[in-house]
């Protein structure tokens, strides 16, 4: 009886050649390792594993077959994350949010936004006390999102394009996602530690020394070349410690929080990666927090 092609499960079947089979995903590639549920072969790019042997990334979309979710063996980023099909996304997002802060702020005119969300521990403004000290802690998370300056704007967006991508990609959304405002945060509890209560402060730069510090912990990690992103670092620190008006207090915040969850998460040990990932966030939010209560006590 004639069989139609397609074989098992609809799917293609290789090809019968002299030579040893090659990945159905990429021809030319030898291998001798093929899918525990279509047959088919593939390299180790395309390698899943699997309850039993590996599947490839085509049965792993359609299932997992081993009792667990379709998502139990999805591919996992290097930090354990799930693979997005936009790597970029949350960058995007919160480049958009902070683009739309700056519209804003262009829109109402003069510096009402900025006094309103900007990072300030304790002033006066038109005869009321405001600022962190007299309870207005949202200015920690707010400010991290305000720009007043074109120039600033453009540095820190430019900066989280160029970095927020990669390391997206990398770790995953939600880990990302933490990283960028953790470290912006610390960034925040820094300034608000160290400055003088009547300076205010704003903008993204924080977070974006998270992001800095997390890139530098990462080629590390993946044994790349460290001189491009030494530079850089170096650079940054020059500028920080030499140009006039800027907060050097939210990029060493920034950059020490991003180089510690940075370091949970891409060195956590596979058998305890969440314990480990969720633990170094925590640890880093309940020191920032215990530096805000322990300023806003000494303020008030």
């Amino acid at each position: 009886m004639d069989q139609p092609p397609g074989g098992r499960g609809g799917q293609d079947q290789p090809a019968v050649t002299d030579g040893p089979p090659s990945c159905y995903r990429h021809p030319g590639r030898e291998t001798g390792i093929s899918c525990t549920r279509c047959d088919r072969p593939i390299c180790p790019e395309c390698m899943i594993s699997a309850s039993v042997g590996f599947q490839c990334p085509e049965c792993v979309r359609q299932g997992s077959g081993t009792g667990h979710g379709a998502t139990a063996n999805l591919p996992r980023t290097l930090a354990g994350g799930t693979v997005a099909a936009d790597p970029r996304l949350l960058t995007k997002i919160l480049l958009g949010i902070n683009v739309a802060v700056f519209v804003a702020v262009l829109a109402v005119g003069g510096n009402r936004l900025v006094i309103d969300l900007g990072l300030i521990g304790g002033a006066y403004s038109s005869g009321q006390v405001i600022g962190v000290a007299d309870g207005e802690w949202y200015r920690l998370v707010t400010s991290m999102f305000l720009h007043q300056e074109v120039w600033h704007i453009a540095f820190n967006m430019l900066g989280l394009w160029w970095l927020g991508g990669p390391l997206e990609a990398a770790l995953g959304r939600a880990r990302f996602l933490a990283l960028y405002l953790l470290s912006g945060l610390a960034g925040s509890a820094l300034t608000y530690l160290i400055a003088a209560p009547t300076q205010l402060s704003l903008g993204a730069s924080g977070a974006i020394w998270g992001l800095l510090g997390a890139t530098a912990v990462l080629m590390r990690r993946l044994n790349y070349d460290m001189r491009p992103v030494l530079a850089l670092l170096a650079l940054n620190l020059l500028f920080t410690f030499t140009w006039s008006g800027i907060a050097w207090e939210a990029h060493i915040g920034g950059l020490v929080a991003g180089v510690a969850i940075a370091i949970g998460m891409v060195h956590a040990p596979r058998a305890h990666r969440a314990v480990v990932q969720y633990g170094t966030c925590a640890l880093v939010l309940l020191v920032t927090v215990g530096i805000v209560v322990a300023r806003t006590m000494q303020l008030t």
